[in-house]
């Protein structure tokens, strides 16, 4: 399997056509550009500055009339994590992006995942970008798929649990 970096994958926000959408089911990332801010937010300090390129990407990306989209599936009570997550979607919403949350026990019984349960990215139905980890949780990189079987499984996923899911500005941990 070959793997493409997050700055490989960030490429993908500048060439996608219309959607971009975004499965996270993971409750804890270890993330080494978030360790600091993250380890900042726990001691109370507030310093959302680590996100301006990205913020910048999605700017780019919704100003330009497309849709970046997320749903975050969490257990509750959340990790520390997600509740640093939460603390700071509206930065991500501010930027365009559209986030939606689901308690993992409101997962539809039976439901099995496409990827092996990793997260994805799924750009404009056709490709996937699917997040591997170590056993750390420590991301090792994406791998590209473009296979219609997989990608057409993965867009039924995306649109039972986007219907499902409750927007941001909605959701009371």
């Amino acid at each position: 399997m070959e793997l493409i970096s997050g700055v490989e994958r960030n490429k993908l926000f500048e060439s996608f056509a219309h959607d971009a959408f975004h499965l996270e089911l993971r409750d804890d990332y270890s993330v080494p550009a978030e360790d600091g801010p993250y380890e900042s937010w726990l001691r109370g300090i507030v310093d959302n500055s680590f996100m301006g390129p990205w913020i910048q990407l999605m700017k780019r990306a919704t100003e330009a009339g497309k849709t970046v989209r997320r749903v975050r599936v969490v257990t509750e009570p959340h990790s520390p994590y997600i509740k640093w997550e939460y603390a700071t979607a509206h930065v991500n919403e501010e930027a365009g992006e559209s986030i939606r949350w689901l308690p993992r026990h409101w997962l539809p019984d039976g439901l099995a995942f496409p990827v092996d349960g990793n997260d994805w990215w799924l750009f404009d139905d056709m490709l996937l970008a699917v997040g591997h980890f170590d056993d750390a949780g420590r991301v090792l990189g994406s791998e590209l798929i473009d296979d219609p079987k997989t990608v057409g499984e993965c867009v039924r996923v995306r649109d039972l649990l986007w219907a499902d899911a409750i927007q941001h500005s909605e959701y009371r941990p």
